[in-house]
């Protein structure tokens, strides 16, 4: 489902190229802005601002692939772009969900937090996030190590510093062994512009550090509408698109051809009562999916948020989650974050998770459409069962009943069977299956060996970083 036609988004794209070419865009580093000057760029009219012509936009958006596989520790491969469905992954936040109150994630929390999302089947991703009792510089390669630990899914962890890139670079070439990263990549990272128009000297350090090996790369912008961007939908997805424009090229001079998702699904709005930033609005559910759009435009894949005001896992957490998450879906927007996140993406919650799972399940489903072929039209078996209600031990049914969903903590049966299993609620469920996996000891999913060596890289990167 398209939300802009293709005149609006050569509009708001042509809009884009006027504040890159005119304005220009602040980067925050010295190496960069040499980089843009080099390559046709001029000189704005505020410190650090270059401005970017046309046709260093165009150049370096067409080196980026259309296409781009994203693998897992298991094994298996994704492709993802225009045309592929979506892959679901989970949320970064700086708190843990405990019902009503929440405090600091920390590496407990966050074990749990990967065990629970490796068993849950639509959860294509395992995202890092902040860990309270370790310090800031090393969240970054710490959790990936504890991903690799307990998940098997594709890893993203996040930056907290350009130096802890090369560890975590460092680590997945330890995971991949002899293959090369840019053969099998089982981490991708990902850096977000300061709106309005500038990318800050830690985000660019990070893209020139991870540069030259391949490893997949998500160019984010988040202005709020309203606040660091125009209040207005399209003024936001300008600015946006600038932004993430910009960080493309910078990108692809670094390393023409390194595969990039264009993420302009972080874009907020301003709730105007309470001055908080909204995520799981209709307006934001709008903004991102166009941002898809846009992506699809530029011929990059592309990613959003899924998300909730909401501070615990509670209707409101269900309607918002399934509001973005089914909007993004039918839009084709290519990974969909924020599985298990709460509280505008500051907490991840455990039931939340195991809900978004079930909601995954569902948009996807919905997304995938309708087959139409002589076989699903089932002419001849309607015909011949005429008016027998038989379809139930028919051979067709038998081979087709996997067409429809199958919910795994939705409880879809009578009233008697509901009561039988307690009456429970959708949250209560959710975290009763939360803790079922929870309930046995943690077993690692990498051998000792493996371990090792994510041990030596970490200490190694914990001393030179606190030098």
């Amino acid at each position: 489902m398209d939300w802009l036609t293709d005149s609006e988004v050569e509009q708001i794209n042509e809009a884009s190229l006027d504040v890159l070419a005119e304005t220009g865009i602040m980067f925050e580093s010295e190496s960069v802005r040499a980089l843009l000057l080099q390559n046709g760029c001029n000189a704005g009219q505020k410190a650090d601002v270059i401005r970017i012509p046309r046709e260093l936009v165009y150049d370096c958006v067409l080196q980026a692939p259309e296409r781009i596989k994203l693998a897992s520790l298991d094994g298996s491969v994704v492709e993802i772009g225009a045309g592929r469905p979506p892959v679901y992954w989970t949320g970064n936040a700086l708190y843990f969900d405990e019902g009503r109150t929440i405090r600091p994630i920390e590496k407990r929390d966050f074990i749990s937090l990967c065990r629970v999302a490796q068993e849950l089947a639509m959860i294509h991703a395992t995202v890092g996030t902040s860990l309270a009792d370790y310090p800031p510089y090393s969240r970054g390669f710490v959790a990936l190590r504890i991903m690799a630990q307990y998940s098997t899914k594709h890893l993203r962890p996040c930056i907290y510093t350009p130096e802890g890139t090369v560890a975590m670079r460092e680590m997945a070439e330890v995971l991949v062994g002899s293959q090369a990263l840019s053969a099998k990549p089982i981490f991708s990272l990902g850096f977000t512009a300061v709106s309005p128009l500038r990318w800050s000297a830690m985000g660019l350090d990070s893209f020139e550090k991870s540069s030259g090996y391949g490893i997949p790369i998500m160019v984010n912008s988040e202005p709020v509408a309203g606040a660091t961007g125009p209040v207005t939908l399209a003024g936001a997805l300008t600015i946006a698109n600038a932004e993430a424009l910009a960080g493309v090229v910078v990108v692809q001079l670094l390393e023409p051809g390194r595969p990039t998702i264009f993420n302009l699904g972080f874009t907020h709005t301003m709730d105007m009562k309470t001055a908080v930033t909204r995520t799981g609005g209709p307006e934001c559910t709008l903004i991102q999916s166009a941002g898809a759009q846009l992506a699809r435009f530029h011929g990059m894949p592309s990613a959003s948020w899924s998300s909730t005001e909401s501070m615990m896992a509670d209707a409101q957490a269900s309607y918002e989650s399934l509001l973005t998450g089914l909007t993004h879906a039918i839009s084709g927007v290519n990974i969909i974050w924020g599985v298990g996140t709460l509280e505008s993406t500051r907490v991840m919650s455990l039931p939340q998770m195991v809900i978004d799972d079930e909601l995954a399940r569902m948009a996807s489903r919905v997304a995938a459409g309708i087959e139409v072929s002589e076989e699903t039209i089932a002419r001849d078996v309607i015909m011949e069962m005429g008016t027998q209600a038989q379809y139930l031990a028919g051979d067709h049914t038998l081979e087709h009943f996997r067409e429809l969903i199958d919910p795994q903590i939705i409880y879809t049966g009578q009233r008697e069977g509901w009561e039988q299993r307690g009456s429970t609620s959708l949250p209560e469920a959710a975290l009763a299956k939360a803790e079922e996996i929870l309930c046995g000891e943690p077993q690692m999913l990498i051998d000792e060996d493996t371990d090792a060596e994510l041990a030596a890289i970490e200490n190694r990167y914990m001393e030179k970083l606190t030098t």
